[in-house]
């Protein structure tokens, strides 16, 4: 099914078998450009001091983050997102292994959850319901500085 919109969702979890998975159903769906990671620290947005984006611009519509990684754990990184101004507001954590104090974050954050193994029709469920909501006529910035 292709969209008239293209979304672009950046997708970090240490195990490649996961990334594959997640970059496959979302590029069958259709409409989405798939931008995978292993940590956080292997984006170039995990070092910038503060988001680089113009008003009006963000570098991805969602993000959706392991929250045990290497470098950084996802809910760190979501959050340091956050303080550092990024302007992406679709933001969601999955896993298999979190503690209460991960819940709780997650909660006070306003971020999805979706507890290992997730079935997928609970995550495009969650992407119809965001998708309403992301103007079709918002920039992106360049993607050249996101490429992986």
């Amino acid at each position: 099914m292709k969209k008239n919109t293209s979304y672009r969702i950046l997708v970090f979890d240490d195990h490649q078998e996961i990334l594959d998975l997640l970059k496959a159903v979302l590029d069958s769906r259709g409409g989405y450009e798939v931008l995978t990671y292993p940590h956080p620290g292997a984006c170039p947005i995990f070092n910038n001091e503060s988001c680089s984006c113009l008003d009006g611009q963000s570098c991805t519509d969602i993000i959706l983050t392991d929250i045990n990684m290497p470098v950084m754990r996802g809910i760190d990184f979501i959050e340091k997102q956050l303080e550092k101004g990024c302007h992406c507001r679709h933001l969601a954590l999955m896993s298999g292994d979190y503690t209460l104090d991960d819940m709780q974050r997650a909660n006070e954050l306003g971020l999805k959850f979706f507890q290992k193994p997730f079935a997928i029709a609970d995550v495009f469920d969650w992407l119809d319901q965001i998708e309403q909501k992301i103007n079709p006529h918002r920039q992106l910035t360049d993607c050249g500085e996101l490429a992986n």
